[in-house]
């Protein structure tokens, strides 16, 4: 019985003269039109989940596709929902880290009034597969580190080595942030149990049991 030998793979030279193979030399980086026609809404789902609001989601996304267009020339053949899931959630936290340090009395006397409002309008409702309001608003309450690895993982459906790859940060920190974030909706969401209340006489202590939401619990 003969053994073949792997075949080794075709291997061309770029004008930097690095060695690249068949595959990546064939390869054709999209434009950035494409990208936009092609990620918008998926971008914007996650922005949305992110933010929590249409108006904000709006402003994250926009500010993707900037970013977008100044580095799509440097983008390597990979996975691009990736790459722009890094961009999105780390643009994310920035913002977030911004808004933290911003005093909300400085604002002006009607400042709260302007600001976009909790409740979600029907367009929202109907999109992102009908996010339940309650886990969105629950969400909205997580620290935005926590936030950011939970929607990566439990909506947008990331493994814990692409949640980490993201968020550049190590697996063991993002299990510990899922973890906690989860623990935190369930804390959250405990109005949500279906259970009927326990009779009194029974001294048995009634287990946490939560519906499955959205994926998350």
């Amino acid at each position: 019985m003969s053994v073949l030998a792997p075949v080794p793979a075709t291997e061309a030279t770029d004008s930097t003269g690095q060695s690249r193979t068949a595959a990546e030399a064939e390869w054709v980086r999209p434009t950035w039109e494409e990208v936009v026609t092609n990620h918008s809404a998926k971008v914007y789902r996650l922005a949305y989940r992110l933010t929590g609001n249409k108006y904000d989601a709006e402003d994250l996304t926009q500010e993707v596709f900037v970013r977008v267009f100044r580095s799509l020339e440097n983008f390597k053949p990979g996975t691009l929902d990736g790459w722009l899931h890094r961009i999105t959630t780390n643009l994310f936290l920035d913002q977030a880290r911004r808004k933290s340090r911003i005093r909300f009395d400085a604002l002006a006397d009607d400042a709260e009034s302007r600001l976009p409002g909790r409740e979600p309008g029907p367009e929202q409702s109907f999109e992102f597969n009908n996010l339940d309001v309650d886990v969105q608003a629950a969400l909205e309450e997580l620290p935005p580190d926590f936030r950011a690895a939970v929607v990566l993982c439990d909506l947008e459906g990331l493994s814990y080595d692409e949640v980490a790859a993201a968020l550049d940060i190590k697996l063991g920190t993002v299990r510990s942030r899922i973890h906690r974030g989860r623990t935190m909706l369930r804390e959250k969401l405990a109005h949500r149990d279906p259970r009927p209340a326990q009779p009194a006489k029974q001294s048995l202590k009634p287990r946490l049991k939560m519906p499955r939401i959205a994926g998350l619990l």
